[in-house]
């Protein structure tokens, strides 16, 4: 059983790397992307202060479509290029969005959210999916979780083996 105790956030530096390793610790030696995957949404989703959605997206034939998360039930699929998430994987590029009602083309899953971040996830130069965090409160993402997150996002890809669903 996995014990976890919250993580002080006063130093974002310190907390990506304690939460970072928690992820090592909680997927060993285990290599299934499904159960890490669901694993490491639930981590997000109780040690992140102030989210109300984390989770994944995945490539699956051209489009996003929903994978582990936790949080409210969620939209099935979504267009590449359409919304935070389409941006992210359709750019390559993380997407820190300080407020969602501002982004064009936002899709709302929550009507709660008010700031997101999305990293699109690439293993051996594929796109996979991305890692989607929303938060109900306005501005909470910065450079210092995207750079935090792309680190927990690395350990995903060094244990992982992202299906390819074509």
């Amino acid at each position: 059983m996995f014990e976890a105790s919250k993580i002080p956030t006063d130093n974002k530096t310190d907390f990506y790397k304690e939460l970072n390793v928690m992820l090592e610790g909680l997927i060993g030696d285990e290599s299934d992307w499904l159960a890490n995957a669901a694993n490491a949404a639930a981590l997000l989703y109780q040690m992140l202060p102030d989210i109300n959605w984390a989770g994944f997206y995945l490539m699956k034939k051209g489009q996003l479509v929903l994978g582990p998360f936790q949080g409210k039930p969620a939209c099935v699929c979504i267009p590449l290029g359409k919304g935070v998430c389409g941006t992210a994987a359709s750019s390559g590029e993380i997407q820190l969005v300080e407020d969602v009602e501002q982004f064009p083309g936002h899709i709302a899953c929550d009507a709660a959210s008010r700031s997101e971040i999305v990293l699109p996830l690439f293993q051996n130069g594929r796109l996979v999916g991305v890692l989607d965090i929303d938060s109900p409160i306005k501005g909470r993402f910065d450079q210092q979780d995207a750079a935090g997150l792309s680190g927990f996002a690395g350990i995903l890809n060094q244990h992982i083996e992202w299906p390819d669903f074509g």
